[in-house]
């Protein structure tokens, strides 16, 4: 494994055949948009304007710089991805605890739902997040999104409020998951 800059080990793990590790240099922020385009493409066609389905490569960029940005792969394609950071920083009034980390942009290539990859990397996300030193995630997505709140709430996450982003054409669902309940202190997380 390799370490972070405060010694704190990266996963690289590997499961149902998918690898995932951390964006580098030499990867594509081109190939990753294009990931985010397919990925909510069925949102924009439901007429949800995520900003996934449309940003830009220089907008996946810029986001990639606020954390921890983590790719999956299958063989060499990429096929999912998430970004990590912990405190997570709101605007104000913005319904958050103060030091809740967050992720954004939890993709799946559709061709690679329902094999356990959203699950992976949704677990990646809530592990970074603790180890960046975060006891709670909050996270946001359209309140439309049925499906997708659902699968949010089963695994733990419940509605705190709504937020309106200035580039999405929705009202959104925040919602909180206290990660330190997850915590067993005889066998340690999860």
């Amino acid at each position: 494994m390799a370490s972070t800059s405060s010694g704190v080990p990266e996963p690289q793990a590997h499961h149902a055949g998918f690898a995932v590790r951390r964006f580098t240099t030499g990867d594509s922020v081109g190939d990753l948009t294009r990931l985010l385009h397919r990925a909510y493409a069925e949102h924009a066609e439901a007429g949800r304007v995520f900003f996934a389905a449309y940003q830009s490569a220089q907008d996946t960029a810029a986001r990639i710089l606020k954390g921890e940005c983590w790719l999956a792969f299958f063989g060499a394609e990429l096929v999912g991805s998430v970004t990590v950071a912990a405190p997570y920083e709101t605007p104000e009034g913005y319904p958050a605890p103060t030091g809740a980390g967050s992720f954004w942009q939890l993709a799946v290539d559709p061709g690679h739902r329902k094999t356990g990859l959203g699950q992976q990397l949704l677990l990646l996300a809530e592990d970074r997040i603790v180890a960046l030193g975060a006891a709670e995630a909050i996270i946001d997505t359209s309140v439309q999104a049925v499906e997708l709140v659902g699968w949010y709430r089963r695994r733990g996450y419940v509605p705190v409020g709504t937020w309106r982003w200035d580039v999405t054409n929705y009202e959104s669902v925040v919602l909180l998951k206290d990660l330190a309940a997850q915590c067993d202190d005889s066998t340690g997380w999860r």
